[in-house]
């Protein structure tokens, strides 16, 4: 097993580097940039390396990994503001209640709250629905639980396994996943989790404990935008909808050259067959605008002039939404950077070969147990300090060297599975330590207890139907060609 310099077994550097965070975060309530940060640069004095390097390259990883994430997550904060500001956002939960009617109205909030939280943030779009689930309360006389439970289970699902959220963005990143496929996957096993979480459920536990609606101290119920100042279905959606088909379509293309070059090498190497050519020529497009940067680029772009026309905004208005919005990226963007440079640093000193060497006989770790592995280790962090992106970023750079070295042919499978059970994981046990707790349970009025038998057990359950999915996914869909 590989040595750092100072002596120590990298398992032992993962244990005080993991400790470093948890501890900062749960008895000292520490930042989790603070946490992270802290954590790396411990790592990196510990780990193999000349002294005056060991500083130098927490700053390179941090800049590296800003490189990867910073752009898609100011950006997504921008169109997610936007579309709350224009009235986008407003639309898209109206239309899907009214396609669903009255007597479906929780699939409905499901369906917006996992849509929403696609670019916005999750304690925002539960901050936007709540008012439409006490609404529905009102008119309906019953079921405010599963309303609640019901926007809950969409916007976590998406928050957790879809980018351009920080957490899923970051795992996708550290593990080498290309954003398309993050996408798409992620989606795939989203939706059957908060599909089932509201169908199933979230609807026994409202049979089982209805829990009343409550007046709200100290707040008013905000004012309902008339429907004419909303603007049109298709232009709240395109925000949404054009950067994950332009991102869809670059992965695709690209996937398409890789099957063809396996297929034809030897024409792909002298481009003599119209078919290689084609594919050359699209993904010379799809290249620049499939790139996440520019997609959301475009995106936040559509987004601007909706909200401008909309409201009839000039540009210093626009210039202080986008700086409002960018003050909550920029907080999210260092806590990315932060564990993404921890992650590199867990790599320097040796803790994926050490994390293989524990395993090692005759042949190792199957990748069904690296996903086993994965989920519970995301788990655990979870349930220890509170925050799903902490945990998902902790988990991912321990397991970024072995998944970078076993490869889909190892592996059996594409490294994307390893990031959703990772991102699956990181739903486990939520409770008074996690920050969405307290969203759910101060902005729709229930009590700690109540919140502990309805949000925490929910959180649970899409947990296990994610990694479920993932594991079946990996058998239906294994994306290892």
């Amino acid at each position: 097993m590989i040595i750092a310099a100072a002596g120590l077994d990298p398992l032992l550097i993962l244990a005080i580097g993991i400790g470093i965070v948890l501890s900062l975060i749960i008895f000292f309530r520490a930042n989790a940039f603070l946490a992270l940060v802290t954590a790396a640069m411990v790592v990196s004095l510990l780990a193999p390396g000349a002294p005056d390097e060991k500083m130098k390259r927490v700053a390179l990883a941090f800049g590296e990994a800003c490189g990867k994430f910073a752009i898609v997550i100011g950006l997504a904060a921008i169109i997610g503001e936007c579309m709350m500001q224009s009235g986008a956002a407003d639309r898209i939960v109206r239309s899907s209640l009214r396609l669903f009617g009255e007597r479906r109205a929780s699939v409905a909030l499901m369906l917006s709250g996992f849509i929403l939280a696609i670019p916005v943030f999750f304690d925002t779009v539960f901050y936007l629905m709540i008012p439409l689930a006490r609404s529905l309360c009102r008119q309906t006389g019953k079921n405010f639980l599963l309303y609640v439970m019901a926007i809950a289970a969409g916007g976590a699902a998406t928050h957790t396994l879809v980018p351009p959220t920080p957490g899923p963005l970051a795992v996708a990143g550290i593990l080498d996943v290309p954003l398309g496929t993050m996408i798409l996957i992620g989606i795939m096993v989203a939706f059957p989790a908060a599909f089932l979480g509201e169908m199933i459920f979230s609807r026994w536990v409202n049979r089982v404990m209805p829990v009343p609606m409550r007046p709200l101290l100290g707040t008013t119920e905000p004012e309902p935008v008339e429907e004419n100042r909303l603007p049109s279905l298709g232009a709240s959606l395109l925000p949404i909808l054009l950067p994950v088909l332009l991102i869809s379509a670059d992965t695709t293309v690209d996937a398409l050259q890789r099957i063809q070059a396996k297929r034809q090498p030897a024409a792909i190497a002298d481009k003599t067959t119209p078919e290689v050519s084609t594919l050359d020529r699209c993904r010379a497009v799809t290249a620049v605008v499939g790139n996440p940067n520019f997609a959301l680029l475009i995106s936040t772009v559509i987004a601007i002039v909706v909200m401008q026309r909309q409201r009839g905004m000039n540009f210093f208005e626009i210039d202080k939404a986008v700086e409002t919005s960018l003050m909550s990226a920029g907080v999210i963007i260092l806590i990315t950077a932060a564990g993404g440079a921890f992650g590199k640093m867990l790599d320097v000193a040796g803790v994926g070969e050490g994390v293989k060497g524990l395993f090692a006989g005759e042949k190792g770790l199957s990748g069904v147990e690296y996903l086993f592995l994965g989920y519970t280790l995301a788990a655990i962090l979870k349930l220890a300090q509170g925050s799903s992106t902490v945990a998902m970023i902790t988990s991912a750079g321990i397991f970024s060297n072995v998944v970078g070295e076993q490869g889909p042919s190892q592996l059996g499978f594409h490294p994307v599975y390893v990031a959703t059970a990772i991102a699956a994981g990181s739903l486990m046990g939520s409770w008074m330590n996690d920050s969405g707790f307290w969203v759910f349970a101060r902005m729709s009025g229930l009590t700690e207890k109540e919140a502990l038998r309805s949000w925490t057990p929910l959180l649970a359950f899409l947990s296990i139907v994610g990694f479920l999915t993932t594991l079946g996914l990996t058998w239906v869909l294994p994306l290892a060609g």
